[in-house]
């Protein structure tokens, strides 16, 4: 009880830091954001440290986002292409967190593929834009249906006009809800050879996270947008500070630190929690927020509720946001999905749901492993998913 209570509240405090450190943002204005330099991305940081070859690019959606993108491979690797996709509040260091020999990125690129680290957009390395600077509500006025319609499809393109091959994808969280919507449309087959699911995220009605369900029922971000805060920011220098001499000074398990977010994970490293908040969280938008607990609050996968008739016929053409439907995904697509049993996000009810959908699914086309132990967590930091997940993913890979 005394870890949950201590759990909950480090939690909260991380929630938090939205209002702590949230500022009101410009509106537009006649600067732009400057390049980041290529020192300040992926590579140099975590990947080349290792001895593997990385390259930074950078790809530019057609609403005018410029993502950085990383790509690691042996030198004079032929492999097929493996897109990596995180999470909400994460980003492309998602893959590299564990140490070399566990983490996702790093045992792809040793069996061959040619790796592409994705970076969704306002997070640490993928904060410009052609005319918006980060610093203006402009910036920050999208929510996943934008991942969805034009980061996914700019990055495939990008990744499959260079490289003249289709591409193995692998997403985790929201990383999967993105694809599942955009395969839904019939967006990206022409150049995906199969896509894994971590943590799937199709539906959220049944979630179980208190925080995340409480943050929802209460219209939480709502309260932010209103408030003029357009960016949700959970990473402030003292609190993170804070939270790192507490973990390594007071004896208290800060692996329960993400316990009321993400569920009881079975599998992290004490340590790993330092290597976390060296990085993490990362930024995005409010209205993202709002999307997200819209689907909580409604239990339903469709675009973003503008709750105004005349908002939403503008956007859409008809007075509620259209669905994705999921019955749309394709039969014959090869999908690897693993999802656990103590996950509060990715709950087992919910992913049953999308399974029942999937029922009809061409057998020899999909593999559903199912981790009773694992959480949200254990998917991209626990120190057995080398064993439990990524090598059979691998394997899996290696069939298509």
């Amino acid at each position: 009880m005394a870890n949950t209570s201590v759990s909950t509240l480090l939690v909260i405090l991380f929630w938090g830091l939205t209002l702590a450190t949230g500022r009101k943002l410009s509106p537009l204005s006649t600067t732009t954001t400057l390049s980041s330099s290529p020192s300040d991305g992926i590579c140099l940081s975590m990947v080349m440290p290792q001895g593997k070859t990385c390259e930074e690019h950078l790809v530019t959606t057609q609403d005018g986002y410029i993502l950085n993108l990383a790509r690691i491979r042996i030198r004079e690797s032929r492999g097929p292409p493996v897109l990596l996709q995180h999470g909400l509040f994460m980003d492309g260091i998602t893959w590299l967190l564990l140490p070399s020999n566990q983490s996702l990125a790093f045992l792809l690129v040793d069996n061959g593929f040619d790796v592409w680290v994705a970076n969704t957009r306002g997070t640490k390395f993928s904060r410009q834009h052609t005319s918006l600077p980060s610093n203006s509500s402009d910036y920050w006025n999208w929510s996943w249906d934008e991942l969805v319609a034009h980061d996914l499809p700019a990055t495939f393109k990008y990744v499959h006009d260079l490289t003249g091959q289709k591409m193995h994808y692998v997403g985790h969280s929201q990383g999967t809800l993105i694809a599942l919507a955009a395969l839904s449309q019939d967006q990206l087959l022409n150049m995906l050879r199969s896509a894994a699911l971590l943590s799937p995220i199709a539906y959220v009605g049944q979630l179980t996270s208190p925080l995340a369900k409480n943050a929802a029922e209460n219209f939480i971000a709502e309260s932010l947008y209103n408030l003029g805060i357009f960016e949700f920011n959970m990473r402030g220098d003292s609190v993170i500070k804070f939270l790192k001499d507490l973990c390594n000074n007071t004896g208290i398990d800060c692996t329960n630190l993400l316990t009321s977010f993400t569920g009881q994970n079975c599998c992290l490293n004490p340590s790993i929690v330092n290597v976390f908040l060296d990085h993490e969280p990362q930024s995005t938008a409010t209205k993202n927020m709002i999307h997200l607990s819209q689907m909580i609050r409604e239990g339903t996968t469709s675009m973003f509720d503008y709750e105004n008739r005349d908002e939403n016929m503008k956007h859409y053409g008809q007075p509620t946001p259209p669905v994705y439907d999921m019955t749309r995904l394709p039969n014959d697509l090869p999908i690897f999905l693993s999802y656990g049993g103590a996950d509060a996000l990715s709950d087992v009810k919910d992913v049953q749901r999308l399974l029942e959908i999937l029922k009809d699914h061409d057998a020899d086309k999909l593999v559903v492993q199912y981790r009773n132990d694992y959480a949200h967590a254990d998917y991209v930091m626990g120190e057995n998913a080398h064993r439990d997940v990524y090598e059979p993913l691998i394997s899996f890979f290696r069939l298509q």
